[in-house]
C-alpha cells in the first residue's frame, strides 16, 4: 500500500521505523510546523520531522486541513499517531482506505489527549493501545487490533510511552494486513467509556493531604511534563520521582531519616527520591536537601 503517516512525538518513531522495512511504501510524513524549543526559543522541527530527515524520507508541514486534503488524495492509506491537529471528516475518507490511528490506551477506555498518563493517574493495573478507524467523533471510530500490557505501579508517563510505542508497532503492520485483506473493524463500545483531558500544569500541584498512592499515582502520570509540583519556601520545587515510606507525618511536613527526604501525607510519609529546584535542574532529593539544609520546621505546600 502507498501510506503516509501523521505525527509530530518521538513515540512514533518504532512504529515509522517498521514501515520503512516492511512491504508498503512510505510516501512521505506529515508532521507539525517548527516550534520554539529549549532555553534559546529557537525553531526545531519536530522528533518525527527529524527522523524523517535523517532516513531520507519527504516531510509535509500543512498549516491548514485543506492542504492535507490535496496531500493525501493519492494514497491509500494514512497511519496517525499523536500527530496534535484534529482532522475534518471529509478529509479522513479522502485517501483509499481512509486514515487509522495508533491510541495508547485500551477504547474506549481512555479517550482524549492524555491517555498515558490519566491511566496511570488513575491507578490503572492494564494499559495497551489499540489500532482504529478515525471518524469524525474523539476516539470513537471502530477498532481493527489491541495489545495489552501490564502497568507497573511505579511507572512513569516517560516510561510508559516508551513501552507502548514498542508495543503499537505490530498491531499497527496487522491492521495493514487486515486492511488489504479486505477485514472490517469492529464497532467501538461506548461500556467502560472515559476522557484522557489533557493535563496542564496547575492540576500538577500536590495536596499533601491526599493518600500517598494517590500523590504517587499523580508524580508519576506527571513526569516529566507538564511535572507534579509543590510550594518550597516560597518557590515551585518539581517532584519527579517519590516512594512510599513506612513512616507517618503529619500533612506536608519534611524530615530527614537516614538521609531520606520524608513528607507527611494523610497516610504513609512519601519519600522525596528526585526533584527538580526552580531554574535548576534534577537531581537526587538527599542532595538537593543538603543543599537547602531542610529541617522538621519546613513544610510543602
Amino acid at each position: 500500500m502507498q501510506i503516509a503517516v501523521a505525527a509530530t512525538p518521538e513515540v512514533a518513531i518504532p512504529t515509522l521505523e517498521a514501515l520503512k522495512l516492511s512491504s508498503h511504501k512510505l510516501a512521505f510524513v506529515i508532521t507539525r510546523a517548527d516550534a520554539p524549543a529549549g532555553r534559546g526559543r529557537e525553531l526545531q522541527a519536530s522528533p518525527v520531522a527529524q527522523w524523517a530527515q535523517k532516513n531520507g524520507i519527504e516531510v509535509k508541514k500543512p498549516t491548514a486541513a485543506a492542504e492535507i486534503a490535496g496531500l493525501v488524495a493519492d494514497l491509500d492509506l494514512v497511519i496517525t499517531i499523536g500527530y496534535g491537529f484534529i482532522l475534518p471528516a471529509e478529509i479522513l475518507k479522502v485517501p483509499k482506505y481512509g486514515f487509522i490511528n495508533l491510541h495508547f490506551s485500551l477504547l474506549p477506555r481512555w479517550r482524549g489527549a492524555a491517555p498515558v498518563q490519566r491511566a496511570i493517574e488513575a491507578g490503572d493495573e492494564i494499559t495497551g493501545v489499540t489500532v482504529f478507524q478515525l471518524d469524525k467523533g474523539m476516539d470513537t471510530g471502530p477498532i481493527y487490533l489491541c495489545a495489552q500490557t501490564p502497568l507497573a505501579s511505579d511507572c512513569s508517563a516517560a516510561e510508559l510511552f516508551e513501552i507502548l510505542a514498542q508495543l503499537g508497532v505490530k498491531p499497527v503492520l496487522d491492521t495493514l494486513d487486515l486492511i488489504a485483506a479486505g477485514e472490517q473493524p469492529k464497532e467501538q463500545s461506548e461500556n467502560g467509556a472515559s476522557r484522557a483531558n489533557k493535563l496542564n500544569k496547575a492540576q500538577g500541584h500536590i495536596d499533601w493531604s491526599n493518600q500517598a498512592i494517590t500523590i504517587e499515582r499523580k508524580v508519576n502520570a506527571f513526569n516529566p511534563n507538564p511535572g507534579a509540583w509543590s510550594n518550597f519556601r516560597g518557590q515551585n520545587l518539581k517532584i519527579d520521582k517519590v516512594r512510599i515510606s513506612e513512616h507517618v507525618l503529619p500533612i506536608g511536613q519534611m524530615d530527614l531519616l537516614d538521609k531520606r527526604v520524608l513528607v507527611g501525607t494523610s497516610t504513609q510519609a512519601l519519600e522525596l527520591v528526585e526533584v527538580t529546584p526552580s531554574g535548576k535542574a534534577a537531581l537526587s532529593a538527599s542532595a538537593w536537601a543538603n543543599g537547602a539544609r531542610i529541617t522538621s520546621a519546613d513544610v510543602l505546600n
